[in-house]
C-alpha cells in the first residue's frame, strides 16, 4: 500500500459537503437519501485520517495552526470516494468482436458457439504475462482514481483453472502494492464452465474446492468468494457447495444472482450470510423481501444492462422501498460492462433506476463499503476514519448524475493523500 502523506490537509470552501455521518451500518429505506450535508463545510485530515469536519470558519484556526496544506474548493461539492464493490479489473485484450456481433443480433448463447464470450477472455489471460497484466490493469486503476473512486473490489474469473486463477491472485497482490487505491479481491473461479468441462460441472467444482480454495486461503490471497450462478453457468447446488467451502476457510461469499433468470440464488445468498448478492434483474418480491430482512447487500450493476442493450434493469425501487441495503457498482469488465465511470452509473440509477440522485451516492458509497466489511472506515466524512475525499466541479451533488456520462471529479484524496488532481488551487 501507498503510504499516506504526513502533512495535514485543509479542504474547505465546499458548496457542500456530504458527511453521510452514521453508524457503520447499511442504510435502508428513507434513510438511504440521507447525506448530512454541511454547506459551507470543510475538512482537516491527518496521518491519512479525517480529524474533523464542519464549517469552514470553524476549522479555519486549527488548520492555521497545524499548518495545514490549505485546498480551496471554490464552492463545489465534496464528498467521500466512491467504493465500487463488483469489478472484473484483471483481463487481457477487450471484446470489440462480441460487441459487434451483439449489435448484429447475435444472442449471448450464438457468440459462445463463436468462440467469444468468457471463454475467449479466458484464453486471451492465459497467453498474457503477468508484467502485461499488471500494465493493463493499472492503466485502469489511473482511470478509476481520476473519476473519484477510492476503492476497487477485484475478481478473478478468466483464469478457469488453478493455475491461472491463482496467475490473477498473485497479479492483484503486486497491483495492491503499487496503486494508491484500495483493492479488495475476491476468487471468482466458478464465473464460467471450461468447455472440456461441459456437462461435468460438478467435477470443476470439486476441483476448485479441494485443490484452489485451500491455497487462496492459506496464502491469503483473497477475502472474498464468488459464484455465477445462472442459466448456462453453475446451479445453486454447485455454488452453495463452493460458497460454503470458501466460508469454512475463512472467504466471505459473493453472489452473481438472478442476472439471466430467476434460480434462487438471491436466497441462497440469504441463507449463507453471503455480504452481497449482485445484478439481481430478475428477482421475486419473495426474493425482494427475504433480501429486505436480511443484511446481505442487494448490489446492482446497471452497466451491464445498458451495454447489453437491455431494456430490464434491477429493481432498485422495490428493494429500497422494501428495506433492502442496496449498493452501486460498475461490473467493469471487457464483455458486459467496459465502464469505469461510477459517476456515470449513478445517473443510470437515476434515470432507468428510479433513485434519487442522493440513494445513488449512498448506494455508491457507505453501503458499497459494508459490502465490503469497510463501513466502519471507508464511505463517509467522519472524525477518525480514512480520508478518502473527491472533489467534485459541480455546486449541488444533483448535478453529478443530472449531467450524465461527464467527469465531475477535480479531485481525488486517498488515505489524506492527493492522488489526482485537476484543481486549480
Amino acid at each position: 500500500m501507498m503510504p499516506s502523506s504526513s502533512r495535514p490537509l485543509f479542504l474547505h470552501s465546499a458548496a457542500q459537503l456530504l458527511t453521510l455521518a452514521g453508524p457503520p451500518v447499511p442504510r435502508r429505506g428513507p434513510a438511504l437519501g440521507e447525506l448530512g450535508i454541511i454547506r459551507g463545510g470543510a475538512l482537516l485530515t491527518s496521518n491519512g485520517k479525517i480529524m474533523r469536519i464542519g464549517k469552514t470558519s470553524q476549522l479555519a484556526g486549527e488548520a492555521r495552526r497545524l499548518k495545514a496544506e490549505s485546498i480551496n474548493c471554490r464552492g463545489r461539492v465534496v464528498m467521500p470516494g466512491f467504493v465500487d464493490s463488483h469489478t472484473h479489473l484483471v483481463f487481457a485484450g477487450n471484446r470489440v468482436d462480441d460487441y459487434e456481433r451483439r449489435l448484429r443480433g447475435a444472442t449471448h448463447e450464438e457468440i459462445a458457439r463463436a468462440g467469444g464470450g468468457i471463454a475467449f477472455s479466458a484464453r486471451l489471460l492465459r497467453g498474457a504475462t503477468k508484467r502485461y497484466l499488471v500494465a493493463h490493469a493499472n492503466r485502469f486503476l489511473k482511470e478509476f482514481a481520476a473519476h473519484g473512486t477510492t476503492t476497487v473490489e477485484v475478481k478473478t474469473g478468466y483464469g478457469l483453472d488453478v493455475a491461472n486463477e491463482l496467475k490473477i491472485l498473485e497479479v492483484i497482490r503486486y497491483l495492491r502494492r503499487i496503486s494508491p487505491l484500495e483493492l479488495v479481491p475476491t476468487l471468482l473461479a466458478a464465473h464460467a464452465l471450461p468447455q472440456k468441462y461441459r456437462g461435468r460441472a460438478k467435477v470443476y467444482v470439486d476441483l476448485m474446492t479441494k485443490k484452489l480454495l485451500p491455497t487462496v486461503a492459506r496464502k491469503r490471497l483473497a477475502e472474498f468468494v464468488d459464484c455465477f450462478c445462472d442459466r448456462g453457468a453453475f446451479s445453486v447446488e454447485d455454488c452453495r457447495k463452493l460458497l460454503s467451502a470458501g466460508a469454512r476457510l475463512g472467504l466471505v461469499p459473493r453472489v452473481h444472482a438472478e442476472q439471466l433468470s430467476r434460480t434462487g440464488a438471491s436466497r441462497m445468498a440469504v441463507e449463507l450470510g453471503a455480504a452481497s448478492a449482485d445484478h439481481l434483474d430478475h428477482v421475486t418480491d419473495r426474493d425482494v423481501r427475504a433480501l429486505a430482512n436480511s443484511a446481505v447487500v442487494a448490489t446492482l450493476v446497471p452497466g451491464a444492462n445498458f451495454h447489453l442493450g437491455l431494456c430490464r434493469f434491477p429493481p432498485a425501487r422495490r428493494l429500497i422501498d422494501a428495506g433492502a441495503a442496496v449498493a452501486l457498482a460498475t461490473d467493469f469488465n471487457p464483455g458486459t460492462s467496459p465502464t469505469l465511470n461510477m459517476q456515470f452509473i449513478l445517473s443510470l440509477a437515476c434515470s432507468a433506476m428510479r433513485m434519487t440522485p442522493a440513494e445513488a451516492i449512498s448506494a455508491a458509497t457507505i453501503n458499497a463499503a459494508y459490502s465490503l466489511g469497510r463501513a466502519d472506515r471507508l464511505g463517509s466524512l467522519e472524525p477518525g476514519k480514512q480520508a478518502d475525499v473527491i472533489v467534485m466541479d459541480v455546486s449541488d451533488y444533483r448535478e453529478i448524475p443530472y449531467y450524465f456520462a461527464w467527469n465531475h471529479c477535480v479531485l481525488t484524496v486517498k488515505r489524506g493523500r492527493v492522488i489526482h488532481s485537476r484543481l486549480q488551487v
